[in-house]
């Protein structure tokens, strides 16, 4: 029996968190990621540089004793390098059972954004699209949601997990 109650609070648990983004920016444009995936925010901090990374994995930084690879999503998206400011944010998120920083311009808000309002992405190409889950309709706005798996490849996962142990 309580182990149907423990399943009940995590299916409320989740029920509470779908639909729900934290939005971010990045020069003008405005991104979302799903809340669920979303562990906390924090400014930005020493950066510790991990030799034969990808440039957009900056390095890693000691997060209360744990140790949490960090990527620029500019350099990711290929946007150019901007220098870090007050503004400057990193979204820690887990995906796959790994803790990773996301470093982005700015934090806005969490929004509600129901399914109806998400629509795909236009099939542009295969590339541009290729971290993009779908548009979320807000008033007059748009919001472009990632889909946090397709940030790091397989071959990041594993370079990436090698540095957290």
């Amino acid at each position: 029996m309580n182990t149907n109650i423990i399943n009940d609070n995590a299916d409320m648990e989740e029920d509470t968190q779908k639909g729900k983004y934290l939005t971010f920016i990045l020069d003008d444009e405005s991104y979302g990621i799903g809340i669920n995936n979303v562990t906390e925010i924090i400014g930005i901090q020493p950066i510790t540089l991990v030799p034969e990374l990808p440039d957009y994995i900056r390095g890693i930084i000691n997060l209360r004793g744990k140790i949490i690879p960090v990527m620029d999503v500019r350099l990711r998206f290929k946007k150019d390098f901007r220098e870090y400011n007050d503004r400057t944010c990193i979204i820690v998120i887990d995906i796959n059972d790994l803790s990773i920083g996301l470093i982005v311009d700015s934090v806005s808000e969490v929004l509600i954004i129901p399914d109806q309002d998400i629509v795909p992405p236009p099939n542009l190409s295969k590339v541009s699209n290729k971290y993009i889950k779908g548009i979320g309709k807000i008033d007059n706005q748009v919001k472009l949601i990632l889909d946090c798996n397709k940030l790091i490849n397989d071959e990041d996962a594993e370079t990436l997990n090698n540095i957290e142990q």
